[in-house]
């Protein structure tokens, strides 16, 4: 039996393990849905014996398959381990380098930072990767993360730039009238602008969300750049990462940076490939570069 199961086989198995189900392996492994339903029957034929009960509700795993999904996961954590560590034999700083960060950090901030970098070290490749879900370093989704968060993950290493300061903003001619001014509260009355249900997590997004009615949020965006927009179409006033309300003269801040908004500003990798030449340059490089932009992430004037 042995000597019939391939790797593949294992994947596939972890893959319908995974996601419950034959639609979901089949996407995760780029191949159609009669491909793993027949390779499944293969599989389970070869073992003699079922690997899932086929349930209303998916697909579960029966012990046989969770054993066989569960060596598959060591499987590929080995093959993962053992990537990282040929990259760490490296000896010039050249290939390319993948790295995940955010659309607002990319716009405003990274993309000079970036080309410096390629100026400085033409031999590596940079791979952006733009999104605001966090990319698995120790999977090598991305070999550098640049994240904006408070809980960066015990198992990167890396180092905190800066603490991001939000505050709120309007458009430069609806600045606080006198009433507003002795009392903030009374900002609340206006339309405002917020984030989108995708994330409400945010802190700035919570307050808002806690403070103001549902009948004055005016716009939520799924993307902070797109309540930047609003707020200076005059749409409604709202919450704005310092760092780039700060660089558009057609807005004004109404309020000092709240604290209970702020997140750091993480640079990170995997300890695995911290030393790798062209991650050790990046990391050095980019670092410094933040570091100088301190005082715009951190709100000041």
């Amino acid at each position: 039996m042995a000597a019939k199961l391939v790797w593949d086989d294992f994947r596939l198995i972890k893959a319908i393990a995974d996601h419950d189900g034959l639609t979901g392996a089949a996407a995760a492994l780029a191949v159609n849905h009669s491909t793993v339903f027949r390779r499944l029957g293969q599989i389970e034929e070869i073992i003699g014996m079922p690997l899932f009960e086929r349930r209303k509700t998916g697909y579960v795993a029966t012990v046989a398959g969770a054993e066989m999904a569960a060596l598959a996961s060591r499987m590929d954590e080995d093959v993962t381990a053992f990537a990282r560590r040929l990259a760490g034999r490296d000896v010039a700083p050249s290939g390319e380098l993948r790295i995940t960060t955010t659309d607002t950090l990319y716009q405003n901030v990274l993309l000079p930072i970036f080309a410096a970098f390629r100026r400085a070290h033409p031999l590596i490749r940079l791979d952006v990767v733009i999104g605001n879900q966090a990319l698995n370093l120790s999977k090598r989704d991305a070999d550098i993360a640049i994240r904006a968060s408070d809980t960066p993950g015990e198992t990167l290493v890396g180092r905190r730039i800066a603490t991001i300061a939000w505050a709120i903003y309007g458009r430069a001619e609806q600045s606080m009238t006198p009433e507003e001014t002795a009392d903030p509260a009374l900002l609340y009355q206006r339309d405002w602008v917020t984030l989108g249900d995708q994330l409400s997590h945010v802190k700035a997004a919570r307050f808002v969300r806690e403070h103001v009615a549902p009948e004055r949020i005016a716009l939520k965006s799924s993307a902070v750049l797109g309540i930047v927009e609003a707020v200076e179409q005059g749409l409604g006033i709202g919450p704005l990462p310092c760092f780039i309300a700060d660089q558009h003269p057609g807005l004004t801040r109404l309020l000092p940076p709240n604290p209970d908004f702020a997140t750091g500003l993480w640079l990170l990798t995997h300890p695995d490939i911290r030393h790798v030449p062209r991650v050790r340059a990046f990391m050095d490089f980019c670092g410094g570069e933040l570091v100088r932009q301190r005082a715009l992430f951190e709100g000041g004037l």
